[in-house]
């Protein structure tokens, strides 16, 4: 369905182009939910933005391929585009209030995008944004469609950004860390409706986030992205019970067990994200990497067998043997 190829977003800035994107390649299948974590500024939300053509800063450039059903959609006019996106490829943005206009009721925000692109009366778009709202679990979704985004609790509001990202019954969903900020009751509920989605009207889903257990339960496969590129990608069973690359496994460490004894503390990441400015020479994720020799020196490329690929450099025992907690001192690898 979805074919990304060589993509790259970079940033005229004062101090010179900032690529934020760097070389990413993916594709996403019918009926698949993808995740994608990765630490803020790791690229994932400015990526699948290029997808729907919704970098308009005049300071980016844009380079690879999105192709969407056989049809190229980078460089596409924006009329071209508006046909395309909200009706055949559609996202929840990540922060509510930004994504819905104060001024205008949420049931008339709904309507607008079905009355765009679809040929139907006033009367009827309304009808389909009480029924959106029935669906997404808004209360009294008769009286809620005339209400305004500041009369509703942030759960509610994610809940009509998601009816207005179903409007249209897309084929692709983008769904950019649409729990967070929700307590878990509602974050449940959430994810239940991305995979009910897939289930009624057979959509594909991009599911952008940084809660590695919110991709455990919903995700088909993973990809995770540092510093503008992706360093590990494969089916999510892969990803969870055998990661290649140390950036992966301090995400899978900063997971609560939910069975064992408990840690004192949860494990973290040492370091910082390196500034897209200044990356490191070679692993960008070395300066942060225990397992770091000589050769991170170098620019890993992404590889791998069985659909499972990573940008690591240690040998496969070197990995297993990590992961398993049997390496415990860094200077093994060297």
């Amino acid at each position: 369905m979805l074919q990304v190829r060589g993509l790259k977003v970079s940033f005229r800035s004062e101090h010179g182009l900032v690529r934020a994107v760097d070389d990413v390649s993916f594709d996403v299948g019918e009926r698949e939910i993808l995740g994608v974590v990765g630490e803020s500024g790791s690229g994932k939300t400015i990526s699948l933005l290029s997808v729907m053509g919704l970098i308009n800063d005049p300071n980016a450039v844009i380079e690879g391929s999105i192709v969407y059903n056989g049809r190229e959609l980078l460089g596409l006019p924006q009329r071209e585009l508006r046909h395309v996106r909200g009706k055949e490829i559609a996202m929840i943005f990540q922060d509510p209030m930004t994504a819905l206009t104060p001024v205008y009721t949420i049931g008339w925000q709904i309507a607008e995008q079905v009355l765009t692109h679809n040929d139907v009366s006033k009367q009827a778009a309304r009808a389909r944004a009480v029924e959106l709202l029935t669906a997404v679990g808004i209360p009294n979704p008769d009286v809620s469609v005339d209400r305004y985004p500041h009369q509703l609790s942030g759960g509610m509001r994610q809940r009509a950004v998601i009816a207005m990202a179903l409007s249209c019954n897309p084929s692709l969903l983008i769904a950019d860390e649409p729990t967070t900020a929700l307590d878990v009751t509602v974050q449940a509920q959430i994810l239940e409706l991305i995979q009910k989605l897939r289930r009624d009207f057979g959509s594909a889903v991009v599911l952008i986030t940084h809660d590695m257990g919110v991709v455990a339960e919903v995700a088909d496969r993973v990809q995770v992205m540092y510093a503008g590129r992706i360093v590990e990608r494969g089916a999510k069973r892969d990803i969870f019970k055998g990661p290649r690359h140390p950036y992966t496994w301090g995400l899978l460490d900063s997971i609560p067990p939910l069975d064992g004894p408990r840690p004192h503390r949860l494990k973290s990441i040492a370091g910082m994200p390196p500034s897209l400015l200044a990356l490191p020479k070679g692993c960008a994720f070395g300066p942060r990497c225990r397992y770091r020799f000589e050769k991170c020196g170098e620019q890993p490329r992404l590889a791998g067998s069985g659909g499972h690929d990573s940008a690591c450099f240690l040998s496969p025992e070197t990995r297993a043997a990590a992961w398993s907690g049997r390496l415990l001192d860094s200077k093994a690898v060297s």
